[in-house]
């Protein structure tokens, strides 16, 4: 009996420090992953995002806005890469704490076009409150109209930076565990560190060669590993490509130099598929930036990045 009391108690001394632990809600698959990092067995964030869903239109499940209504956090990119999460917040959550990415003080940020030569995140940007101005400045502007690129995740500087954000971020909802939050931020920032290396290894010797994307999603990948994007079928994930447009790009794609061309998951491959036929450019694996085909957990950041790099190199090294 002793030790069934004992049990008893301890049970009810356990149960409050698990209920504190926040419960967070995510967008993409690559923010849960990080969330995941720094929650590590004290919790598991929700992903709204379905598997192999249209990030940028996306429609919520009422289970999933009750999710929303429910949260302690939201941790999302932000309202120019998902701007349904920012419609549903502000109808069934407009009081849910928010941690919005692209506003996180230092983050990285470059408009739409950018990305042709490698940058240095920490030496450009180090404590410059970058991410927050950038933010309110560009809120309002549709993705596919220039302006601020919101897949600001594809550079791991900034994943890195905001591992330490999302840690912060939960020390402050639960001081009990902040000191578990920000090991294992550190823990994460070190892998992640790790991971970035190897990736530059693999992907050096593809730099210089000259490929074609879906649409313009990638801009921090190949900026920050140095590669070279030589076009865009679409301007913007939800803008259908001009005849004007198609002419052009097909026109530099027969002049020879554009070794491969990227389809995306989610959208029709059709298209990539027959300008590779007419213009005899090797068509790649598609792409998968939002990581809709990533499995949840603190392994789909890194997850998305090894996806992006071995899409490209397996295409741009083949003879």
């Amino acid at each position: 009996m002793r030790y069934i009391i004992s049990f008893a108690v301890a049970s009810l001394v356990a149960g409050p420090a698990l209920a504190e632990v926040p419960r967070v809600v995510t967008d993409l698959a690559p923010v849960q992953g990080l969330v995941a990092t720094v929650m590590g067995d004290l919790g598991q964030p929700e992903v709204l995002l379905d598997r192999g869903a249209n990030a940028h239109s996306f429609q919520l499940r009422p289970s999933q806005a009750a999710a929303l209504a429910e949260a302690d956090l939201v941790v999302w990119v932000g309202p120019q890469m998902t701007p349904w999460l920012e419609r549903t917040l502000a109808g069934v959550g407009p009081d849910v704490p928010q941690l919005s990415l692209l506003a996180v003080p230092g983050t990285y940020l470059q408009a739409f076009g950018a990305g042709a030569g490698a940058h240095d995140h920490a030496e450009e940007h180090g404590a410059e409150d970058h991410g927050a101005e950038a933010e309110e400045g560009h809120a309002e502007e549709d993705h596919a109209h220039g302006g601020t690129d919101p897949h600001a995740w594809l550079d791991p500087g900034n994943g890195a930076l905001w591992l330490e954000a999302i840690a912060a971020e939960l020390g402050r909802r639960d001081p009990e565990h902040a000191a578990d939050y920000a090991a294992n931020a550190e823990a994460g920032k070190a892998a992640l560190k790790d991971a970035e290396a190897r990736l530059a290894a693999q992907l050096a010797p593809v730099k210089g060669r000259p490929f074609v994307v879906f649409h313009d999603a990638y801009g921090y990948f190949s900026g920050h590993f140095g590669l070279s994007v030589a076009g865009t079928i679409s301007a913007g994930d939800a803008v259908a490509p001009g005849a004007a447009h198609l002419a052009e790009l097909r026109d530099e794609m027969a002049a020879g130099g554009v070794v491969c061309l990227f389809p995306e998951i989610g959208h029709d491959a059709k298209r990539a598929a027959q300008l590779a036929e007419a213009t005899g450019v090797r068509l790649g694996d598609a792409l998968d930036p939002e990581g809709t085909h990533v499995a949840p957990g603190p392994g789909a950041y890194v997850a998305v990045l090894d996806g992006l790099a071995q899409a490209l190199t397996g295409c741009l090294t083949a003879e």
